[in-house]
């Protein structure tokens, strides 16, 4: 079972402006299909590259602001409300006063 009709995937899918993912997927492709980058994050262990990861994907391409940067809505090592577990990270919704 799909998790959205394909009717909401289409809307959203037709409003998207192809230049900016052009641009963006350029940007992904640089960065993460480079063998020499590859090989340095298989050869990391995940809390080496973790901060790196969400700001080479979510900062640089996709356009996330990570905190303590003005206006962030991604914060890093986010603890959940129900468990108190941490989250790698956490796209935020930020309300300044």
């Amino acid at each position: 079972m799909a998790i959205f009709q394909n009717t909401v995937v289409n809307k959203y899918l037709n409003n998207q402006n192809e230049h900016v993912l052009s641009e963006k997927w350029n940007i992904y492709k640089t960065h993460f299909f480079d063998p020499k980058v590859q090989q340095n994050i298989r050869d990391s262990k995940e809390e080496e590259y973790q901060e790196g990861f969400m700001r080479d994907l979510f900062v640089n391409v996709l356009g996330y602001t990570l905190k303590p940067k003005d206006n962030y809505n991604l914060v890093l090592e986010k603890k959940n409300v129900k468990d108190s577990k941490k989250a790698d990270a956490a796209i935020a919704i930020v309300e300044n006063s």
